[in-house]
């Protein structure tokens, strides 16, 4: 098998925070975007990693060295911003007759079981994994007739269906899915100018290909500040884990507090993760994500995302912190 993993992209929803970063590389309870999806991905034990990155593609690879270096990796930059299907055939070189595929978008972290995609893929050509939801009408959907999509609708007026696809895709014949890429590239069919898979999977569909849309657990959005915290709130679940040193502070579970991290005369919880190297001191915290070597002193915080490197001084206040700011606030 391989993994495509797409990625590129300003992640301007995120801003500030993705001013100074790759998008996947933004924290949440405990690791970055990126290190919960690659850790769902291990257990595929797939030949190769393709990332499709930008001009932030070093940190990715940097990234992916420190922490999975067994893993075999290769980096393809996306030069031109054509839409997701354009970066996902950037990965044709690297795709050869006998691979299957498995393209996991990194807006979101998903909660599912791959080891069952042999089960589920015996009787179909692929997978576009999806998940019910209530507000179709932001999404892309699946319509499924007798167990197989038959049609897949963008942002759709009416309840057609409310299957939404979730960004992450199993193709049997990986080689062949690249042709269909192509076809598509070459003919032109654009949205706003860009490329988008559910043009491929259509005209694959309409050549006899068929396609289950099995539902994910969860699905964790990480693609924006509100969602972020949601998705902190949900993977730090039954889950406390103090790495670092708590001095005459009190924990509400669920923390992660990171290793290096130190949190002294302070309330910190539930729900808030800490990452390495922060200090934190006489403050009140919950709902909050505190990225590395960031200093909070004196602040009660909820409902924010501090950066790497802040310094926060001051009284209360809902931040939302890119990289490397300086905030001093008295009175």
């Amino acid at each position: 098998m391989k993994i495509i993993l797409p990625v590129a992209g300003k992640g301007t929803r995120l801003r500030p925070h993705t001013h100074t970063k790759a998008k996947s590389l933004v924290h949440v309870a405990g690791k970055t975007v990126l290190e919960h999806i690659v850790s769902r991905l291990e257990p595929l034990k797939a030949d190769e990693y393709i990332f499709i990155t930008d001009e932030n593609g070093s940190q990715i690879e940097r990234f992916m060295a420190e922490k999975f270096p067994a893993l075999r990796c290769s980096y393809i930059v996306q030069k031109e911003r054509l839409g997701p299907a354009h970066a996902v055939a950037l990965a044709t070189p690297r795709i050869h007759p006998g691979d299957d595929v498995l393209v996991v978008f990194n807006d979101t972290i998903f909660v599912t079981d791959l080891g069952k995609i042999p089960s589920l893929c015996q009787d179909c050509d692929g997978l576009i994994y999806s998940k019910e939801v209530e507000d179709y009408q932001r999404f892309g959907v699946n319509v499924v007739e007798a167990g197989y999509i038959v049609d897949m609708v963008e942002k759709p007026d009416t309840p057609i269906s409310r299957l939404a696809q979730v960004g992450l895709y199993y193709l049997k014949n990986g080689s062949g899915f690249m042709d269909y890429l192509d076809k598509t590239i070459k003919a032109g069919d654009t949205v706003k100018g860009e490329y988008y898979l559910p043009a491929v999977f259509m005209r694959m569909i309409g050549d006899g290909l068929k396609f289950r849309a099995p539902e994910i657990d969860a699905w964790l959005d990480c693609g924006k500040p509100e969602t972020l915290l949601e998705t902190n709130r949900y993977l730090l679940k039954e889950r406390h884990h103090c790495h670092g040193e708590a001095d005459n502070s009190v924990l509400v579970e669920p923390v992660h507090i990171g290793k290096g991290a130190v949190i002294r005369n302070s309330v910190i919880g539930p729900n808030v993760s800490v990452a390495a190297g922060s200090v934190i001191e006489a403050s009140v915290i919950r709902d909050s994500i505190i990225n590395t070597d960031s200093r909070v002193s004196g602040m009660v915080l909820r409902d924010s995302i501090l950066g790497d490197s802040v310094t926060l001084v001051g009284n209360a206040r809902r931040m939302n912190i890119g990289d490397h700011s300086l905030i001093e606030m008295e009175g």
